[in-house]
């Protein structure tokens, strides 16, 4: 297979990395408008070719896909452009900067009988699969709400703000978790540097069914943070991405209403203080798994985990909260629900995805 990386800058190396170690790859080629960047890709890789004009890929009839790790609001025009030459495409997150167009993204690839894969790579962890199949068991109960926390010192980025740039992995992860979208989304955040640029915002996602979920992200923060709790009625979990061994704790922990009372004096609530119960989870690079993927779907014609529509599921929700914060945190109803909460056959995540079309 002959694959090419479209921007080798912070996320791209990565990518470059992982493709060039598979051995489903004979061939990859390196794009980026920084010829530094460049040199360096080829001083890692000797084996990868360089060009610094991506639409050169576009003149390669034996090229079989692209990988587009640019700035946001370059994923559109630049997906578009290898989609409609019958490239299969992944495109790191955010799918794109807008509803629409990853509508359109997403619809092209389905008509082009094309992969479009979106690189939310947290759905392909040996952590966050366990704890889907842990919701699933029934060992949680109802699942009552989610509260997200990713927050860090920088990287300040100088075209989105930090809703943008972090809340997608948590996103994601709910959507995913959960198998289907809110209904609404509110959000406040707050820019202290930039004032176009917030650096600090907390989100809020409401479900049809009651559920809500929480999602603090902050680019100001002392620590590096990266948890995740689940409160179910039964039984509430804590997934932290930081934790070197026990990412997974589960907590026997829950508050029990009597089933009788005669007055309000004899109402009491009970509290149930339980064991912490720490799962085993196989250890590997996800992004590797993501890599490997893309490939595989190319190969055999199948539908990604985290396709054209998980892109669009993720951008929808994203956009609702910038509208958000902008009305000071009012609600804002997400655009097209009757296209993101159609149920999937073929991929089990629970959306409707393009079916396989090989």
């Amino acid at each position: 297979m002959k694959l090419a990386v479209i921007g080798c800058g912070y996320w791209g190396p990565n990518l470059v990395r992982n493709f060039v170690q598979s051995n489903k790859v004979r061939e990859l080629i390196c794009c980026d408008l920084d010829q530094k960047r460049l040199d360096r890709m080829k001083s890692l890789y000797p084996s990868v070719e360089v060009l610094l004009d991506y639409k050169k890929l576009l003149q390669m009839s034996d090229l079989d896909g692209v990988a587009i790790a640019t700035p946001v609001k370059t994923h559109h025009p630049i997906a578009k452009e290898f989609l409609a030459q019958g490239k299969h495409v992944f495109v790191e997150k955010p799918l794109t900067h807008s509803h629409e167009t990853a509508l359109e993204l997403a619809r092209l690839a389905e008509e082009k009988q094309r992969v479009l894969m979106v690189g939310h790579t947290f759905e392909y962890t040996a952590a966050v699969n366990k704890v889907k199949e842990i919701i699933a068991s029934g060992e949680l109960g109802k699942i009552l709400y989610i509260s997200c926390t990713r927050v860090n010192l920088g990287l300040f980025q100088p075209d989105i703000n930090v809703v943008w740039d972090l809340a997608p992995h948590d996103i994601s992860i709910i959507l995913y978790l959960m198998g289907e979208v809110p209904v609404s989304v509110n959000s406040q955040g707050k820019a202290h540097f930039n004032h176009e640029i917030e650096d600090v915002a907390t989100t809020t996602l409401n479900f049809k069914n009651g559920l809500i979920a929480f999602i603090h992200n902050s680019w100001l923060d002392p620590n590096k943070i990266r948890r995740t709790t689940i409160v179910g009625s039964r039984k509430m979990l804590v997934y932290d991405d930081i934790e070197a061994q026990e990412k997974i704790k589960i907590f026997d922990k829950g508050v029990e209403v009597p089933p009788h009372y005669d007055t309000f004096a004899d109402f009491q609530y009970s509290y149930r203080y339980g064991d912490i119960h720490s799962p085993r989870i196989e250890d590997y690079e996800p992004l590797k798994k993501v890599c490997d993927h893309f490939i595989e779907c190319i190969k055999k014609g199948r539908t990604p985990l985290s396709d054209g529509y998980s892109g669009l599921r993720v951008v929808s929700i994203l956009e609702a909260a910038n509208k958000s914060i902008k009305l000071n945190g009012k609600a804002v109803s997400i655009q097209g629900l009757k296209i993101l909460n159609k149920k999937s056959k073929n991929n089990g995540n629970g959306f409707l995805l393009a079916s396989t079309w090989r």
